[in-house]
């Protein structure tokens, strides 16, 4: 059982005491953001589905000036159309070479981080927990101002306790099982601790629910060594069915956020728009199980959702259960957010609500 929460001031600017942090009111963060010019801005992870929402926004904005995008895997930044960006391979477990790629960085994006494949758990915790620190220890070294990180609503976990509406200031608390939700929660508290002693950086952190958009799947790798290039053929994009097949799905709630507006939300700070800290952020609507269900071409049979949660709580508690089926402890309770904070101090709207981001992540693209 998970012990009770402390509920404790951990929003906008308790993350950070940059120049901006918990002290700066709105005019200063706004006059931060508008005076920022010729920006350095160095991404990890930048032709992932979150760096396919933030990348094109860099290149047009003119108060960016160079881009830094660091990837293990290469790719020619002239074949997606970037030109301000400059391609380093490296790894994030490798402290040398994120020292050498932010060297000169202004503001360090940290969006590199395994979700799905077939790495081991050693593994998966190197480049994420790892990793990580090992970006925000180069990103200061390096003098950048900001750090910018791409959490999780994983982050607050699926406890019995938790509000139907989370903001902000409910903490974060481990997963039971699931090791996403886990390595989120401890990486926030991680974070929080290397901005306390490093009070010359800015930490940002983004709580995005289920993130749908064209790339939504794009390179991640679902089949093992040889076969990963099948399996990106395969499962590259989400499809509709191509017949309407009836489908029993619980009334579970949900929050969708188009990659744009992640990108959208990165942006703003990069900039400094706001106050340092953790900020919520979904497209507008809740939408259920059946709902997604029917966009995809099902006939949904709707049930209740409390009968599935229990189950998936239930089955989330089982001995030796692996690491894919952890995924189920997910869907045991929803977490709803609420996203004001990131509209009334980072200035960010979503342009697409939950159900269209939905719709565009299933339109069909000319090939």
């Amino acid at each position: 059982m998970s012990p009770g929460p402390q509920r404790g001031r951990r929003g906008a600017g308790a993350l950070g005491e940059g120049p901006r942090g918990a002290d700066a009111d709105e005019g200063a963060a706004a006059e931060g953001a508008a005076g920022d010019r010729g920006l350095t801005v160095a991404v990890t992870g930048p032709t992932g589905t979150f760096g396919s929402g933030l990348i094109p926004l860099l290149e047009d904005d003119d108060r960016i000036a160079r881009v830094i995008g660091m990837a293990r895997r290469p790719f020619d930044p002239a074949e997606r159309g970037w030109t301000k960006l400059e391609y380093r391979q490296g790894d994030v477990r490798d402290a040398d070479a994120l020292r050498e790629a932010f060297r000169g960085a202004d503001v360090v994006v940290h969006l590199a981080f395994l979700i799905t494949g077939n790495a081991s758990r050693q593994t998966t915790r190197e480049i994420n927990i790892d990793g990580t620190l090992n970006v925000f220890r180069a990103a200061a070294d390096a003098g950048a101002r900001r750090f910018v990180y791409a959490s999780s609503v994983a982050a607050y976990g699926w406890h019995a306790d938790n509000p139907e509406l989370i903001d902000e200031d409910w903490p974060v608390r481990p997963a039971a099982r699931l090791f996403y939700g886990q390595e989120k929660a401890e990486l926030e508290g991680l974070l929080e601790a290397e901005a306390r002693r490093r009070p010359d950086v800015a930490l940002y952190l983004l709580r995005p629910p289920v993130v749908v958009g064209p790339n939504v799947v794009g390179a991640k790798d679902v089949l093992p060594g040889p076969l990963a290039p099948l399996g990106r053929r395969l499962f590259g994009r989400p499809r509709r069915l191509p017949l309407p097949v009836p489908v029993l799905v619980p009334e579970y709630r949900l929050q969708l956020v188009h990659e744009e507006d992640v990108g959208r939300a990165l942006q703003l700070c990069v900039l400094g728009a706001g106050p340092p800290g953790a900020y919520n952020i979904a497209g507008e609507g809740v939408l259920t199980a059946g709902d997604v269900a029917r966009e995809f071409g099902a006939l949904p049979i709707r049930l209740p959702a409390a009968p599935a949660e229990a189950a998936a709580k239930g089955l989330s508690r089982l001995p030796f259960l692996p690491p894919a089926a952890e995924w189920v402890e997910a869907v045991s309770r929803p977490s709803i957010m609420d996203t004001r904070r990131a509209r009334e101090q980072l200035g960010w709207h979503p342009r697409y609500t939950g159900l269209e981001a939905l719709r565009d992540t299933l339109r069909p693209r000319r090939t």
